[in-house]
């Protein structure tokens, strides 16, 4: 840089030295100057409809790339509309950036109506947030937002910045061409190393449970050779799904296996969190009396809900590498992992029974078992939604890293879109750097889901994004469907209307279709799936009830957990 170079090109520079070749935007008043420096520079601007949107999408392309995604938004009430973005981001631990442009300082009134400090609206779900006063020093306040953004747990930092700084001339304090910031990994005591394996050695069905920390770990390989090696059964929720194949052998999906878990006894939460959604840790989910390792980058969120007799402040990978190196000195052969696939054979007969069930409109099972058969590597899966989002879990495997997301653990229903194609942004983008193919996108999603941010769906056309929308049309809440008849005796506020979403796509650009039959189903799915342009399809689906041996894929028998703390000894 020269002396004559402006905060904009300053702040350019820093998200270009992070890797990054898209941000997320609404429209351009609020933001020109920084858009048309990022785009004159080879970062693609990409346009969304509502900043919930701008930020989910920010969180698909962070997730898909494992480094930062970014968000330009406007201050006022642009930034209220964040908010469920930013809080969705948060407890997935998504390292995205959100830079809020506000108004000069000569702007604001000193009567303003509203004078509470608005960034307080973001503090309690960021890793870390400030408001930069200073030209001069923009783009250090975007480099430390970058850099803690990814540092430790990942998760949202925002910088937010009077708009009239962007034009101001700086000097700069750092080389140009320095390079991004390198990601520490801790590595565990080896004390802690030594006490894990010997909980292994005395243990005859261990378990690891790997969480998204594994998936920003980079953990896969370690895993995979952990699992192979000693025969040790990895259960995969969130981000880390692929991770190991999901051959329902050595590989399995949280929500699927969950019910057998209480069967181990000794359990490796690998950059999970035993939080609600993993039974906190606690009976009846596992055995009161199941040893407990702990693997987190995180030191506060070590035995978190159960005390772990060993707590590892460490990188998942680094610590599952260096206990398989202990694990191989003390010569422990491999145990046979097939007391799991025992457990849950009447469940996973189950899930295929449902499957195969004849039904007047579309069997929602089908449409996992269906997808099941044509997703591979080159494909990722949005999930999106209640009740279908719950027979996915059932019925999808994955066996690539990056493969599979979806909106959890907050489960704020609509994410699913915008993060589909934050997904298939990163994904052109990345595949383009390394002279591939982009995987396709795929998002499953409720007709109510849907409903969030339809709009949203414009993008994917304007930027030509390969992205396959199925969603499961029930024309109603599916929770309330389920729930609402056993409670009150009958359903209200429920009814979504016979809407033609397939038409909703068509208006939009998208190619759409209505699939009203199971028959019709695999062909409108290998048509879409072939297509080069985003496509819509509008599955009309028979609401089949919930079992409550299905009702644990997500409404778990956990709620009571907490009453029984430490109850059985």
């Amino acid at each position: 840089m020269s002396t004559g170079t402006t905060a904009a090109e300053a702040v350019r520079a820093v998200l270009q030295r992070y890797g990054v070749r898209s941000v997320f935007a609404l429209a351009g008043a609020s933001q020109s100057v920084l858009l048309n420096e990022v785009d004159r520079h080879g970062i693609r601007v990409i346009q969304t409809r509502h900043e919930t949107a701008t930020v989910g999408a920010a969180d698909g392309y962070a997730r898909m790339r494992r480094g930062i995604g970014v968000a330009i938004i406007n201050a006022d009430q642009g930034m209220a509309n964040a908010v469920p973005g930013m809080q969705s981001a948060f407890e997935a631990c998504t390292p995205i950036v959100v830079l809020v442009g506000r108004e000069p300082h000569s702007w604001i009134e000193p009567e303003l109506p509203i004078d509470h400090d608005a960034l307080a609206l973001l503090r309690p779900i960021a890793k870390w947030v400030r408001t930069c006063h200073s030209a001069q020093r923009l783009a250090e306040y975007v480099e430390i937002a970058c850099r803690k953004a990814l540092a430790g747990r990942p998760g949202p930092c925002v910088v937010a910045y009077p708009k009239d700084l962007l034009t101001q001339h700086v000097v700069p304090g750092v080389a140009s061409g320095r390079q991004g910031f390198a990601i520490v990994r801790p590595a565990p005591e080896p004390d802690a190393v030594a006490a894990a394996a010997d909980l292994f050695v005395r243990a005859t069905r261990p378990i690891i449970i790997a969480g998204t920390g594994a998936y920003w770990s980079d953990a896969g390989r370690a895993l995979r050779r952990f699992a192979s090696c000693f025969g040790t059964p990895i259960l995969m929720n969130a981000m880390a799904r692929g991770l190991v194949p999901e051959d329902d052998e050595l590989g399995w999906p949280w929500p699927v296996a969950q019910t057998a878990a209480d069967q181990a006894d000794l359990v490796v939460w690998a950059g999970a969190r035993p939080t609600r959604r993993l039974g906190y840790g606690l009976a009846p989910r596992f055995a009161p009396k199941a040893s407990m390792i702990q693997i987190d980058v995180c030191a506060e969120d070590l035995s978190r809900n159960r005390p772990m007799e060993v707590p590892m402040l460490a990188d998942v990978g680094l610590a599952i590498e260096q206990l398989h190196s202990a694990l191989e000195a003390k010569g422990l052969p491999r145990r046979d992992p097939g007391w799991l696939r025992e457990a849950l054979g009447a469940r996973i007969r189950m899930f295929d029974d449902k499957a195969a069930h004849s039904t007047p409109a579309v069997n929602p099972y089908r449409i996992g078992t269906e997808l099941r058969q044509r997703l591979g590597p080159r494909t990722i899966l949005i999930n999106d939604g209640a009740v279908i989002l719950t027979r996915m879990f059932a019925v999808l495997r994955f066996a690539a890293a990056g493969s599979y997301a979806d909106t959890y653990p907050l489960g704020s229903m609509g994410m699913g879109t915008p993060m589909a194609i934050g997904a298939a942004v990163a994904e052109r983008d990345f595949a383009a750097a390394e002279n591939r193919p982009p995987r396709r996108v795929v998002l499953v999603t409720g007709d109510g889901s849907f409903g969030f941010y339809p709009s949203e769906i414009a993008t994917a056309v304007v930027e030509k994004l390969p992205i396959t929308i199925i969603v499961s049309n029930n024309r109603s809440w599916g929770n309330e469907l389920v729930m609402q008849p056993s409670l009150i005796g009958r359903t209200i506020n429920a009814d979504l209307g016979d809407i033609d979403y397939a038409a909703v796509g068509r208006a939009m650009g998208l190619g759409g279709a209505i699939v009203a039959s199971n028959e019709a189903l695999p062909l409108a799915l290998d048509t879409s799936l072939a297509s080069s342009q985003p496509t819509l399809l509008d599955v009309r689906v028979t609401e089949m009830p919930l079992e409550q041996r299905e009702l644990t894929l997500l409404y778990t028998d956990v709620e009571n957990t907490r009453a029984r703390h430490f109850s059985q000894q």
